[in-house]
């Protein structure tokens, strides 16, 4: 380490070496390595995101509506709203005003936007002291080769110091880019964790109108059980059939009413879920009872391609965020291999007394240029080989992101034209229960059929009817969750493309 006073060292180096000196320094300055870039899109995914038909299949059924893709669905806007509940935005929306997770991101946000701002404050602008100090000295005359009693004489001082670092090889230049990138990781979090409570509300309350749905279903084939095996023992006691006829009606009705308790349970813990998302405690201020009545099913579905996707989802803009990051930590790294200057001054006084403190001949000061260039340092390389690495591992790991991205979406898209085929199915056979019952009641009022068939006949018509309702909720939670993979509900999906050069 050199260390000289500036107009030493000028003196020493002569006008034309130093100007070569300084542009070779200044040239330097893109040793750091080039701006980052955002990574392309898969360009090969867009069999994924493509769907089956223009539009899914209907059925003649509640919730059965024939939905269609659409590519200028305003993404931005909260998607919830489309299911068309009240109750549902307004627990959504008190969710993402007291949840405790959302208040821990949302600090940790603060956290690292004040964070940057010292860190761009410490890097770009100089530090000035001030330093104030007094002390008592004694000397030696026997020291310096002299006799006679020793002095003793207090030191009085005052001073104001300054320091700036010139960023000539752009290390502060990538430090910076490093901290602003990890605050924006920090910022696609939370809009993450929002855009997931959203989803967990939504997907929890439209569980509780299923198993509510499921269990009223469930609730009528017990009933109907109940009536075979009480049809049964009348049958037993006038002799027309055995006790085995009657055990076996009796064992499939207990077997259907020990169900009710667990989708009872169920559906209380989908109550105490709603609560907790919401910020509430459980069982304190129960959120209101959901049923299927109260959704409806969104007509138009998204419909983005890969280039827009990456853009489009936090989580993936997280990732990207993360890989600046590492991108600016290895141009730190290769920063740290070229030559440092850091530039000092101060300007004081100092005096044997207090008085004399701030007289005219009490002024000192200092100017010191610092050149520092590494000789012989083997961790600097190594450093820079592992900052590479680093960022090779942040690439391969928003790759991963973007695939999973790409799957959730197909996954989503996939299912909900699934979804409307097999609500379309079962609406077809709950027609036909239907009609199979109306035909068997007509039959049993003209007395061409048993008591028994019809209640046969009303048993299957509720089972058909049981799965026809997990059907229409299946439809529902899975076009909430194709919009919540494509990034739907996001306000700041449309400045992304301008974050991407920062």
């Amino acid at each position: 380490m050199l260390k000289y006073p500036w107009n030493r060292f000028q003196a020493m180096v002569p006008a034309s070496r130093w100007a070569v000196w300084t542009g070779a320094a200044l040239l330097a300055g893109c040793a750091a390595g080039p701006d980052f870039r955002p990574p392309e899109p898969p360009a090969d995914a867009g069999a994924l995101t493509t769907p089956v038909r223009a539009q899914t299949a209907s059925a003649a059924a509640p919730l059965g509506g024939a939905q269609h893709w659409s590519e200028r669905m305003d993404l931005g806007a909260p998607w919830w709203r489309q299911l068309g509940s009240q109750p549902l935005d307004a627990l959504i929306d008190e969710a993402l005003a007291a949840s405790p997770t959302l208040a821990a991101a949302q600090a940790t946000l603060r956290q690292a936007q004040e964070l940057q701002s010292a860190q761009t404050a410490a890097l770009e602008l100089p530090r000035a002291d001030l330093a104030l100090g007094s002390q008592r000295q004694r000397t030696s005359p026997s020291a310096q080769g002299q006799t006679g009693p020793g002095r003793e004489f207090s030191l009085h001082s005052a001073s104001v110091g300054v320091q700036y670092q010139l960023d000539l090889a752009g290390g502060n230049r990538r430090a910076l880019e490093a901290v602003a990138a990890r605050t924006e990781h920090r910022r696609y979090q939370l809009e993450a964790a929002r855009l997931g409570l959203a989803a967990s509300v939504a997907t929890a309350a439209i569980a509780q109108a299923r198993l509510a749905a499921q269990g009223e279903a469930l609730q009528a084939l017990a009933d109907n059980q109940e009536r075979q095996w009480a049809l049964a023992r009348e049958r037993v006691r006038l002799g027309q059939a055995v006790p085995d006829e009657a055990l076996a009606l009796q064992a499939q009705w207990e077997q259907t009413r020990s169900g009710l308790p667990l989708l009872r349970k169920q559906q209380q813990q989908a109550g105490h879920l709603l609560a907790m998302l919401a910020g509430r405690a459980p069982g304190a201020a129960a959120p209101p009872a959901f049923t299927l009545g109260d959704f409806r099913l969104p007509e138009a579905l998204p419909l983005v391609v890969p280039s827009e996707l990456v853009r489009q989802r936090p989580d993936i803009q997280a990732a990207q965020a993360l890989m600046q990051a590492a991108s600016a930590d290895h141009g730190v790294a290769v920063a740290r291999l070229y030559p440092q200057i850091r530039l000092s001054a101060s300007l004081g006084s100092q005096a044997l007394s207090t008085g004399a403190l701030f007289g005219g001949g009490s002024a000192v000061w200092t100017l010191v240029g610092q050149l520092t260039q590494p000789l012989f340092n083997p961790a600097l390389p190594a450093e820079r080989r592992a900052a590479l690495a680093a960022l090779d591992a942040a690439a391969a790991n928003y790759q991963v992101v973007v695939l999973d991205a790409l799957r959730g979406v197909a996954d989503a898209m996939r299912a909900v034209e699934g979804d409307a085929e097999a609500l379309a199915a079962l609406a077809r056979a709950d027609a036909a229960a239907q009609g199979s019952l109306q035909s068997m009641e007509r039959q049993h009022a003209l007395g061409s059929a048993s008591y028994l068939q019809l209640l046969v006949a009303q048993q299957q018509a509720v089972q058909v009817r049981s799965n026809l309702v997990a059907a229409q909720a299946q439809r529902l939670a899975d076009s909430a969750l194709l919009f919540q993979a494509v990034g739907a509900g996001w306000e700041g999906a449309a400045s992304v493309a301008a974050l991407d050069g920062r």
